[in-house]
């Protein structure tokens, strides 16, 4: 009889033991708001654990093409550039951030220059800044005629514009042989 006692109490012991075990299930914890909230604030408040996520996210493509995403939301609405006046050695470290990833990513870069160009074809003093560099660079000039003639072909209005413009400069170019 002893001997039962002593291999049930041995037994209740173990198992106790072995239930106590603590098991942690890692999408059972984000699917509680606290905990998720819990979860994001002890990363961001922990630089080393922030840089580590960050390097995490970064080898995965799903999560570096959100993170560019946002990268481009944030550049695109001024709160990059409120946070870059305040901070001039992160300007820097983000410019050659920048021009790293878009050597790297030929999709980044394609989408930057669009929109560079068309800030710069928007605005007056832009579109004369790029005249000129488009007449100093002779491949350069190719490449915008291309993307110009591509940009008329999708806004009809641009297009309207355009041939009003260069129906006006043939006019122009006749007057000024008559005048002679």
């Amino acid at each position: 009889m002893k001997t039962i006692v002593k291999i049930a109490l041995i037994i209740g012991v173990i198992g106790s033991i072995m239930s106590c075990k603590s098991t942690f299930n890692a999408s059972e914890t984000m699917e509680v708001q606290e905990n998720r909230n819990a979860l994001y604030q002890e990363i961001i408040t922990n630089p080393s654990q922030f840089n580590e996520f960050i390097d995490l996210a970064q080898q995965d493509e799903a999560a570096r093409k959100i993170m560019m995403q946002n990268h481009m939301q944030m550049m695109e609405s001024g709160k990059m550039k409120a946070i870059m006046e305040n901070n001039p050695e992160m300007k820097e470290k983000m410019k050659s951030h920048m021009q790293k990833m878009m050597e790297e990513n030929s999709e980044m870069n394609e989408k930057m220059q669009t929109k560079i160009v068309d800030k710069m074809l928007n605005d007056p003093e832009g579109r004369k800044m790029l005249m000129q560099k488009m007449h100093e660079h002779k491949e350069m000039q190719e490449d915008m005629k291309a993307k110009m003639m591509q940009k008329m072909m999708n806004d009809p209005e641009m297009k309207e514009k355009m041939m009003e413009k260069m129906k006006n400069m043939k006019e122009g170019s006749k007057e000024h042989k008559h005048n002679r």
